[in-house]
């Protein structure tokens, strides 16, 4: 199966001049536009949620109405700025229209055996790791959303939600798993979103930002953004008695305002972060321990394991870099292989 070539330069620079002539479009253009009666002058609006060919647009002055995407928009998710054109006042029956996209600050992507890599949001501050203690806790997952986090330069945030369903024993295991992660330099936030515990520091850390919440299904975001925004009334989804796994409560990612300030943007739940769109050498750059270390090793094609003369393995030794982190990263190089195969297979048996 041959391999996309990368695009060119030269080929980048035509895509972004394109784009640039969208978002300037000269006034003759205005002129033609301006002969639909229907729709008022452009404006500046960002994207609350999509859906398929629409999109629910705020503007400026808070008003949110549903708008049509032009065919000549190939990528549009929440998060998005745009340049659209709102019906008039007495044109209650007509639908806004979204004539341009802005370039975007910062996108989270996920990759998708069917579809492959989908942006799921856009201009975000800080990704905000949701997990909890039910159905489990995994560092693993946490660590995967971390490496894809590093990938997109995104600053990742852990929260631990459902405290209030830890004993004692438990909460020491996980305490000293989070400790790991503080010192390495990420925040670390314990909560309940039942009892109210530990939501008011969240809510500062949101202040002024515009979040993401991921994490897998039944961890508790829709109950976590309900507890920050108790007018947003998202369905919450009970974790199912027989596979311990959470149900899907959100289904299109939703940016929502928080009262005082701030923006959250609830994303599609899933069950496990891939990462099999990355090569093993960026998802290593993703454990920052790693990446003084990176590159020192004795043979260029280390797998840091138990290979001779590996700067992984001897910084493990020393101390530097914790065991179930160096765990994680294997497991995760591991699946990547499994991850790729399953989407050739599956985009084969659709041929």
């Amino acid at each position: 199966m041959s391999k996309k070539k990368p695009l060119s330069k030269g080929q980048l620079r035509r895509m972004r001049d394109n784009q640039q002539k969208r978002l300037q479009r000269s006034s003759e253009k205005q002129a033609e536009n301006s002969q639909d009666g229907s729709l008022g002058p452009e404006q500046a609006g960002r994207v609350i949620s999509r859906y398929g060919q629409h999109a629910d647009i705020e503007t400026s002055d808070g008003t949110v109405r549903r708008c049509n995407i032009r065919r000549n928009i190939d990528s549009l998710v929440t998060g998005d700025e745009v340049i659209v054109r709102m019906p008039v006042e007495h044109q209650t029956q007509a639908i806004g229209v979204i004539e341009a996209v802005h370039p975007r600050r910062s996108s989270l992507t996920r990759p998708d055996l069917y579809d492959g890599v989908k942006t799921i949001a856009s201009n975000i501050d800080q990704i905000l790791i949701v997990s909890s203690v039910v159905p489990v806790f995994s560092s693993q997952i946490i660590d995967r959303y971390i490496v894809a986090a590093e990938d997109t330069g995104i600053q990742p945030v852990i929260v631990l939600n459902k405290i209030d369903l830890m004993d004692k024993e438990l909460k020491e295991l996980i305490d000293e798993t989070l400790q790991v992660y503080k010192k390495l330099g990420y925040q670390v936030f314990q909560l309940s979103s039942h009892t109210g515990e530990g939501v008011s520091k969240l809510k500062q850390l949101l202040a002024d930002k515009v979040s993401v919440f991921v994490g897998q299904s039944g961890v508790g975001k829709s109950s976590l953004i309900n507890a920050l925004m108790p007018d947003a009334e998202l369905v919450i989804g009970d974790v199912s008695q027989n596979s311990g796994l959470g149900q899907h409560t959100t289904t299109t990612a939703k940016l929502l305002h928080l009262k005082d300030s701030g923006d959250l943007i609830d994303s599609p739940g899933v069950r496990e972060f891939a990462l099999w769109h990355l090569p093993a050498e960026r998802v290593a750059w993703g454990f920052t321990e790693f990446r003084d270390i990176l590159g020192t090793c004795k043979f260029r094609d280390c797998k840091h394991q138990n290979d001779p003369g590996c700067a992984i393995q001897e910084a493990f030794k020393a101390g530097y870099i914790d065991e179930e982190r160096l765990e994680n990263y294997h497991r995760i190089i591991a699946s990547l292989d499994e991850q790729r195969h399953s989407r050739q297979f599956r985009a084969g048996s659709e041929d």
